[in-house]
């Protein structure tokens, strides 16, 4: 593949999708995207018109090849837990078989995270019966470190529900942080060895500036909004996420999972709709963003389509900006 050949091209085109989780299994890539279904409603900032309600896995041979449907994988209406909004996923391989870590809202409208689990990457994925205990929010993400301990980042605000949380159990009127107070992060939890459930209470990443100071809850363009992921270059762990309202993608560096993160700087700027939700993975010595965007549907922001590009490196670890539309 040329460099950033495939920029701006949607991955998927014969039905709409989001939140692309990457990762290479069995030396392909396989995709675990959210599916949003088509509809003509409005838009809310508790996320409402995104009508999800099922798992579709992709995958590719290599990054010029062409993507594969392997088709539903899971549906709300197998999940004994769960009554709707199926938001994005993430997979993970562990013990012999992989697991599919999900979000959705239980039968009181609470998000809780759930796990289903194949012998195949591409699934299908038979959910537990029960979600993770202790779980909450919005958009995990797994990381399995070099020795093999696993760890869950998730959380998201407003529709996501985690300022709901933040006494330590579920409050319905739990607000945002002052513009000058310290702003939430996601949550961390290593699972136990099965991949079922957390070894711990989740606990909170802080994300500091260059002086140690946390990003505060009013700066916009550096605060945690939703979309964490957690990758690592030359042995430093990269928390990426999503900054929701200023619609970037950012990232900040450490030495330890648990974090502190040292913000450094923005990865990609605002594609055409309100999200941005990615994942970032190595594959032939390359690395890549995927993300999505809605230019497909020509704006609507609850029609969204997955993409990818190349991400580079300087020579300090820092990863250089994309402008989603430069080359276009």
């Amino acid at each position: 593949m040329s460099k950033q050949s495939k920029q701006n091209e949607a991955l998927v085109t014969h039905i709409y999708t989001a939140d692309p989780s990457a990762h290479v299994f069995d030396g392909k890539i396989y995709i675990y995207p959210s599916h949003d279904l088509e509809h003509d409603g409005e838009s809310f900032d508790d996320g409402s018109q995104y009508a999800m309600e099922d798992y579709h896995v992709f995958s590719m041979e290599n990054e010029s090849a062409p993507v594969e449907d392997h088709g539903e994988v899971l549906h709300v209406k197998d999940i004994p837990w769960a009554s709707q909004q199926l938001w994005a996923p993430d997979a993970a391989y562990k013990n012999g078989k992989y697991y599919l870590i999900y979000p959705a809202k239980d039968y009181d409208g609470i998000f809780r995270i759930g796990i289903a689990t194949s012998e195949n990457p591409a699934g299908p994925f038979a959910p537990e019966k029960s979600y993770i205990p202790g779980s909450f929010s919005i958009d995990p993400a797994v990381l399995v470190d070099n020795d093999n301990k696993a760890f869950c980042y998730f959380g998201g605000l407003w529709g996501g529900q985690l300022e709901q949380w933040q006494t330590g159990s579920h409050n319905p009127n739990g607000k945002e942080p002052a513009p000058d107070q310290p702003a939430y992060g996601p949550r961390i939890a290593e699972f136990k060895e099965d991949m079922l459930s957390f070894k711990e209470e989740s606990k909170e990443i802080s994300i500091i500036d260059n002086e140690g100071n946390p990003i505060l809850a009013g700066d916009e363009d550096r605060r945690f909004f939703e979309g964490a992921w957690v990758h690592k270059y030359n042995g430093r762990y990269y928390l990426s996420y999503s900054t929701g309202t200023t619609h970037k993608i950012v990232y900040a560096v450490g030495d330890n999972p648990y974090g502190p993160f040292e913000f450094k700087g923005t990865i990609l700027n605002p594609v055409i709709g309100w999200t941005t939700h990615h994942s970032i993975l190595e594959f032939n010595k390359k690395w890549y963003l995927f993300y999505h965007d809605a230019s497909l549907s020509k704006g609507i922001n609850h029609q969204r389509s997955i993409k990818f590009t190349e991400i580079e490196y300087d020579e300090a670890g820092n990863i250089q900006t994309i402008n989603p539309y430069e080359n276009t």
